[in-house]
């Protein structure tokens, strides 16, 4: 593939930075090495020495003198190697990448850390996006999407979907607009990117099938689109076999994806992954390399112990442990969406995620219902308008997160509307108890 095509003019005329490069450089040679080139502090000032850090198993990630100098030094922009390796592998053995064994240039699977799967995909997009660029997504989409994207100055165009994701049908047809084989003509205006979250997205829960992703790959070929698969809810599937992911189907070299440990570690270590063509990836690394420089050594090395201490077995049964605490938060919340809000509501169970999407009815724009009426009881979602392309038309969905209430709270029928009346009432016996005391007090102004 011709990936010269893709980029930005910002993008193409990023240059390695020599001192992260020879920073990079100094880290891989022997300890015999004389360094006088690198900029970075001497690890002796610092006022740490060493840091030991308890599981819930018991067990304890102890980091010596040695490796806590390490750990809060500079580190490659790419990512601290070890933790390359154990993801590489593991995406190999999860998704089988036809492209894990290609030339750099015809697309080898390459990866980078990056600062969450949020810096990941900012970079993305960054990389990938002119003004005027005409960008396929499915709407509603991850706000954080739109945020990235609609400074951008493209034209973001709705993929029509349903509970399974983007519908093949209605992408050929938005596709119709244009002719493949005006694909490679200077100005033209064929899209070169389809965004898409293909399990639980954020905010619907829709999951894709293995049958769609073919579909949809197979029209990506037909315009040579690159497809961005921001799938961080894909160790959040409850039910196996777990559909096959478009990377596992990538014949071309034209999937960017992304991964984060967000929801299955934490959020708060903001570790995150893209996997794409070499050549691309290389491109966010420089563009990391004149930003961040590089995600936090400290939680690289952090999560990198933890990993190899449970081996990719360990990963895994932790991964079902997760899933298994998610899949009975969804049960509670779709129980209690059909004892409460079955006349009132529509909405599909999803079969990944944290979310459940339900259309009101009766209701054209949840907007003032959730930030106005909702928040006076004590309940607190998001009107469905901020997740699309034009936030500002009326949306009659509601986006109710199920990862952190309990489900007593997810069935609670508003004691805090109880606690509300009991509130008023007492303010109102208040107030006549006040005006009682003002009647029988002298009015000491006749």
């Amino acid at each position: 593939m011709n990936y010269a095509r893709f980029l930005t003019a910002v993008s193409g005329a990023r240059k390695p930075s020599p001192i992260r490069m020879l920073t990079e450089l100094q880290q891989r040679s022997p300890p015999s090495l004389i360094s006088l080139a690198g900029g970075a502090p001497n690890p002796n000032t610092f006022p740490f020495q060493s840091a030991s850090i308890q599981l819930k198993n018991g067990q304890t990630l102890n980091f010596d003198e040695v490796v806590t100098k390490r750990a809060l030094q500079y580190s490659a922009s790419n990512g601290i190697p070890e933790l390359l390796t154990w993801m590489k592998n593991l995406q190999k053995n999860l998704h089988s990448p036809p492209s894990a064994d290609y030339a750099p240039e015809k697309g080898q699977m390459d990866m980078c850390v990056t600062t969450g799967s949020q810096e990941g995909l900012c970079k993305v997009f960054e990389m990938l996006v002119n003004p005027g660029d005409n960008v396929l997504l499915d709407a509603p989409t991850y706000s954080g999407t739109l945020a990235a994207l609609q400074p951008l100055g493209c034209n973001i165009i709705n993929v029509p979907s349903d509970q399974h994701g983007i519908i093949p049908t209605a992408l050929k047809t938005v596709l119709s607009r244009w002719d493949p084989s005006e694909v490679h003509k200077p100005g033209s205006s064929v899209p070169r990117i389809l965004y898409t979250i293909p399990n639980g997205g954020n905010p619907t829960g829709a999951s894709m099938t293995a049958e769609r992703k073919k579909d949809v790959y197979e029209l990506a070929r037909l315009y040579d689109m690159l497809i961005i698969e921001d799938d961080p809810y894909y160790f959040l599937q409850f039910d196996k076999p777990w559909a096959p992911t478009f990377l596992s189907m990538d014949v071309d070299g034209r999937i960017i994806r992304t991964d984060s440990f967000s929801k299955i570690l934490s959020s708060g270590l903001r570790i995150g992954f893209v996997t794409g063509p070499k050549p691309l990836v290389d491109r966010i690394v420089l563009h990391i390399q004149a930003s961040t420089m590089h995600t936090s050594t400290f939680t690289q090395l952090m999560v990198s112990h933890l990993l190899h201490d449970w081996e990719q077995e360990g990963f895994l049964q932790h991964i079902d442990r997760v899933i298994e605490f998610y899949k009975r938060q969804r049960d509670a919340m779709v129980c209690s969406a059909e004892k409460w809000l079955k006349d009132l509501a529509e909405w599909h169970p999803p079969s990944a995620g944290m979310f459940l999407w339900m259309k009101l009815k009766g209701v054209a724009d949840t907007q003032q219902l959730i930030m106005e009426k909702a928040l006076e009881k004590e309940v607190l979602l998001v009107p469905g308008g901020v997740f699309m392309i034009n936030s500002g038309e009326p949306c009659p969905y509601v986006r109710a997160a199920f990862s952190l209430s309990t489900p007593e709270q997810i069935d609670e029928k508003h004691s805090s509307v109880k606690d509300n009346k009991v509130r008023e009432a007492e303010q109102r016996n208040s107030a006549i108890h006040s005006q009682k005391r003002t009647r029988k007090s002298p009015n000491k102004d006749h």
